[in-house]
Order: C-alpha cells, then structure tokens, then sequence
C-alpha cells in the first residue's frame, strides 16, 4: 500500500483555496516529502501528518515555489528538535539552490541539523523496506528536472486458513515463513514456506511528475501505474503560454494517462485562472479516471488481489486494512480515498 496526501495543489503562486507546491507519499514507516513550496511546514500541521519519521525530501526541479519552504522547515525541525537529520534528494541545479537557501536558514550556528545533499540522476535512488524509488528525467525550465516512480515490491499473501489448518501458531513461527524459512512445530512436523504462501501478488506503483513541457518521454517511466501524478497548469485556450512557460495543458496530461495506461490520473499544479470543474471538463473526455486534486486530499492505493482467507505479507494482518489507522494518522485531511489497483 502506498499513500499520499496533496498539501500544495497550486500554480506559481498560492490561492485562497491552494497552497505552493507539495505533498507527502508514504510506504509503512516511511515518509516521503515532494516538493516544499512555501507554507508546507503549516499545512503539514493542518493535515495532521506531523513531523515525525520525516527525514525525506524529494524535489521535482528547482524553481522556488517548488523548494522555498524548506527553510522554515529545516528551521522548525531544529528548533523543535523534531529531527536531526534530513536527506534532500534533487538534481545537481536544485541542490545548488538549496545550499544557497540553507547558508541563510544555518548561518551562524542557531541550527543544529544535519542535511545529506543527494544529487539525483536518472535511475534507482531508493530501494529499501520493500519500496523501489526510481528518478526519471523530466523536460521543464531549468536543468535536472526529474520524477519519480514508487514502486512496491512483489509479495506472496501469507494465507491465513492454510496456516491455521496446518495449526502453525501466531507470531514469530508465521514471520519466518513469510521470509520463505521453514519452521518445525512442537509436534515435529516440519512446515514450508510453499505451503502457507499464495501466488504472487505485484505491487502497487505511483508515478509523479512535477512541472513538465512535454508527454512524449514519460510515457515509458508512467506505463501502467496505478495512479499518475502530474501537473495541469493550463487548459487548450492558453496552449501558447504553456509552451512559452514549459507546462502542460489538462488535454496533454489526460492524454499521457490514457497513453501510459495508467489506472488513474490526479491533476495538480492548478493555476488561479482555472476551476476544478474547467479543469476536468477537458481533461475527462481524454481520460476518465480523472481527480483534480485539493490541498489535503488523501489517497491510498492498495493491491485488491489478496486471496480470500488470507492476510498481507507479514502473516499478522494489517492495522490498516479497514482504514482506520492511516486515516486517524491524518486526522485533518479533507478526505481519505482508496484506489484498488
């Protein structure tokens, strides 16, 4: 399962509706911070999310709306000791802004907090915990531009009913199934991973795309994902100004989707000249499966081809399973919405 909350859905500039460009994904205990326009740290707050665990940035490219609020970030996490370190994963121009922001935010000493600068470039940049990031490049304003692909692992279902025919108990014995070790029961049977495991179930996979000039190289990096992230600056009528700016039209975003044959397509990066509803009215006819999403909509995409009697991977059930905990998680979020893939 992966989540993401949008906390910025705004073009350029923030709205009365829309804050500067962010959102946070998250993958178990891991969290993940796209983008960090201005005001993030406060809707951070105003989504519930908090700072904890939140050690992960992620930037798209380096224009300011998209990484100025890093530095009151970076600043209420030291002074709020809500972090010690923090990786900031972008390309080599981004970063170089970044250190230009922080030499201002860390000057003289009042900030105690440690910033791993990760240049990124085409490629896996992550791959722990059962989640693959992938850095793809990306054409916009500006060199080292990239997105990013979320990708989950493949798993075998731990089957529940099996297991408890075979009277395997809860706890660790199930663990080490599930890490394909055969276990030896109190009565001397031995019991092998084959035998509690079901087929393999694939992943779910989130494709993201900040700010972006054409569709024609993402198709491959948003093939088949089960949900397409990507901006919608402006409608046809202004097709002009969105070459001029290097964006894309809500046409051009739908018609990546329905190309990559992604499962369903989220529209960000509004511009105050449009509504939601001007938005989707061109770009739903080009694809369906179209959200324009909203400062603090919350989405979770999970992978429904669980066998019937079984449970998640770990073979002790999932907390999150009706909801509940991710959603008490981000108490002040707008909405909460599944996506079965």
């Amino acid at each position: 399962m992966i989540e993401f909350v949008f906390l910025g859905t705004s073009a350029s500039a923030p709205s009365v509706e829309r804050g500067l460009s962010a959102a946070m994904v998250m993958h178990e205990d891991q969290r993940f911070l796209l983008d960090c326009g201005e005001g993030t740290q406060r809707q951070i707050l105003r989504s519930g999310l908090g700072f904890k665990r939140l050690d992960k940035v992620l930037l798209t490219h380096g224009h300011l709306d998209h990484m100025l609020g890093l530095g009151g970030l970076i600043s209420t996490f030291a002074r709020w000791e809500a972090a010690n370190q923090l990786s900031i994963y972008a390309g080599g121009w981004a970063l170089e802004r970044v250190r230009d922001l922080m030499n201002v935010v860390l000057r003289g000493g009042e900030v105690q907090l440690r910033i791993d600068y990760q240049e990124v470039s085409p490629g896996v940049i992550w791959n722990r915990h059962g989640l693959r990031i992938t850095a793809f490049p990306v054409q916009h304003r500006g060199p080292g531009c990239f997105g990013y692909l979320f990708e989950e692992e493949t798993r075998r279902p731990f089957l529940v009913a099996e297991a408890e025919r075979l009277e395997v108990p809860a706890g660790p014995e199930r663990k080490l199934l599930v890490k394909g070790q055969a276990i030896s029961l109190a009565d001397g049977r031995v019991i092998l991973p084959e035998q509690v495991l079901g087929p393999q179930v694939p992943g779910v996979k989130l494709a993201w795309v900040g700010d972006a000039a054409d569709i024609d190289a993402l198709v491959p990096h948003a093939a088949g994902a089960d949900a397409l992230v990507i901006e919608a600056t402006y409608l046809d009528v202004e097709a002009d100004m969105a070459v001029r700016f290097g964006h894309l039209t809500a046409s051009q975003a739908a018609t990546l989707a329905y190309q990559a044959g992604v499962e369903r397509l989220f529209l960000t990066h509004i511009s105050r000249r449009y509504s939601a509803g001007q938005i989707l009215a061109e770009a739903t006819p080009l694809f369906a499966n179209t959200v324009v999403a909203r400062d603090l909509d919350h989405f979770r995409i999970t992978r429904a081809a669980t066998p019937s009697g079984s449970a998640p991977s770990d073979g002790e059930g999932s907390a999150c399973q009706d909801g509940k905990a991710s959603q008490a998680a981000c108490g002040g979020c707008r909405m909460t919405e599944e996506i079965g893939a």
